[in-house]
C-alpha cells in the first residue's frame, strides 16, 4: 500500500469516527433500572495532585487515606478541611514533583489499592511499580514487603483485601507483560497473564492461587471469608475462588457486568460496591471480539487520551454497582453524562455515604445515600 492510500484510509477513518461520535453511536447503551444519581455527589479535589485511585479509613474512623498518581498518599483531614502527606512509596523523589508524569511512575511509584489493618493500624499498599508494601500509623516510606511471587517479578500490583483471622492478604497482580501506564493496551491485547495472590504474614510466603486472569483488578473477601472476588477486567466479570467449606478450591463466575470492573468494596452488609471504569460500548466490543480490530485501533494516529475516549465511547461517565452476596444486581448508579463523577475506580460506603476514588480526575466523590 502505498503511501497516499494510507493517508487517504487514515484520514477517511479519522472523519468517520468523528461522525459516529457526534452522532453518539458509540455512546455505551444505558442499563436497565440503573438510577442516575451520581451527577448529585460534592467532590473534594485533591490539591496539587490527581488520580485517588483507592480510598481507606484507618481504624479510628479517620480519613479517607488514598495513593494519588506522583507516589504519594495522602489523608483528609475533615477538622481543617485539607489533604497532607501522609506516606510515600519510594525514597527517590526528587524529581517527582509533577501532579501526572506518567512516565515517572516506575521512580516514584504508583499506590493503587490501600487497605488498613483494624488491629494494629499498619496501612497496606498495593504500588503498581514497588510491589507490595506496608506503613506505620505514623506514615513516612513505606517498606517492601514481596516483590515477586514463585519467582516471578510482581509486574502492576493492584488491589487488596485483608483477612485478619488467617492473617493472609489476597491481591493481585495484574499483567506479568504490561506495567501500569499501559493498561489500554493490556485491555485492547487482551493480555491474560494476570494473578491473584496470597501473602501470608506470618511467614512471609507468597503464593498464586490464580494465573492466566484478564486484568486481575479489584479484591474483596466475602462478610463469612468463605470466598474471595476478583475482578477480570477486560472480561467485564468477576470471578470467586471458594476458600472454605464443599466448594474450597473452586473457581466460578460471581457476576458479569456491562462495563470494567476495578475495585470491590464490601459493606458492613456483606454486600459488594463494584466501580466501573467505564461502560462497554461499540469499540470495546469490536475491539475485544476481533485481536485484528485492537492491533488496527492501537496504531491509529491518535493520542492515548483519543484512544482512551473512543474506546469507551466518547464522554467519560460514572457507574457503579452494588451486587448481593450471590453477585445479583441489586442497584445501580450512574452519572451518564459525566456532569461530577466520572472513570470511577471504587467505591466505599462508610456511615450512609458512597466515598468514591477516580484513577483518572483530580477529586474524590461524595455520595449522599440518605
Amino acid at each position: 500500500m502505498n503511501r497516499e492510500v494510507k493517508v487517504t484510509l487514515i484520514t477517511t477513518s479519522l472523519a468517520l469516527v468523528s461522525i459516529l461520535i457526534s452522532f453518539s453511536v458509540l455512546t455505551p447503551p444505558p442499563i436497565p433500572g440503573s438510577d442516575h444519581l451520581l451527577h448529585k455527589a460534592t467532590t473534594l479535589h485533591v490539591d496539587s495532585a490527581f488520580g485517588p485511585e483507592s480510598l481507606a479509613f484507618d481504624p479510628n474512623g479517620d480519613g479517607p487515606y488514598t495513593g494519588v498518581a506522583d507516589g504519594r498518599i495522602l489523608k483528609w483531614q475533615a477538622d481543617a478541611l485539607r489533604w497532607t502527606h501522609f506516606a510515600f512509596t519510594s525514597s527517590n523523589r526528587k524529581d517527582c514533583v509533577r501532579a501526572f508524569a506518567p512516565e515517572m511512575e516506575h521512580i516514584c511509584g504508583r499506590p493503587l489499592g490501600l487497605r488498613f489493618d483494624n488491629k494494629t493500624g499498619d496501612l497496606y499498599i498495593a504500588d503498581a511499580y514497588f510491589g507490595f508494601q506496608v506503613v506505620g500509623p505514623a506514615g513516612g516510606l513505606a517498606t517492601q514487603l514481596t516483590t515477586e511471587a514463585e519467582g516471578q517479578p510482581l509486574f502492576f500490583t493492584n488491589d487488596m483485601d485483608i483477612d485478619d483471622l488467617d492473617d493472609v492478604i489476597y491481591f493481585t497482580d495484574t499483567s506479568t507483560t504490561f506495567r501500569r501506564r499501559q493498561f489500554l493496551p493490556s485491555i485492547v491485547l487482551q493480555d491474560k497473564t494476570g494473578r491473584l495472590l496470597k501473602y501470608n504474614r506470618s511467614s512471609k510466603e507468597v503464593t498464586v492461587l490464580l494465573r492466566d486472569l484478564a486484568f486481575a483488578n479489584g479484591v474483596a473477601l466475602s462478610k463469612d471469608r468463605s470466598f474471595v472476588l476478583v475482578a477480570e477486567s477486560s472480561n467485564c466479570q468477576i470471578l470467586r475462588l471458594w476458600l472454605h467449606g464443599p466448594n474450597a478450591g473452586n473457581v466460578d463466575v460471581f457476576s458479569e457486568l456491562p462495563g470494567f470492573p476495578d475495585n470491590i468494596r464490601r459493606n458492613e452488609k456483606g454486600e459488594f460496591w463494584v466501580a466501573l471504569h467505564a461502560k462497554k460500548g461499540l469499540v470495546a466490543k469490536l475491539v475485544l471480539s476481533h485481536r485484528w480490530f485492537g492491533n488496527t485501533f492501537l496504531k491509529l494516529p491518535l493520542s492515548f487520551k483519543q484512544l482512551h475516549s473512543l474506546f469507551i465511547g466518547g464522554k467519560p461517565h460514572a457507574t457503579a454497582i452494588k451486587l448481593s452476596e450471590n453477585g445479583e444486581i441489586l442497584q445501580v448508579l450512574e452519572d451518564t453524562e459525566g456532569k461530577t463523577m466520572r472513570l470511577i475506580s471504587e467505591v466505599e460506603e462508610k456511615d450512609g455515604k458512597l466515598w468514591i476514588g477516580s484513577v483518572m480526575m483530580p477529586f474524590v466523590g461524595i455520595y449522599n445515600l440518605q
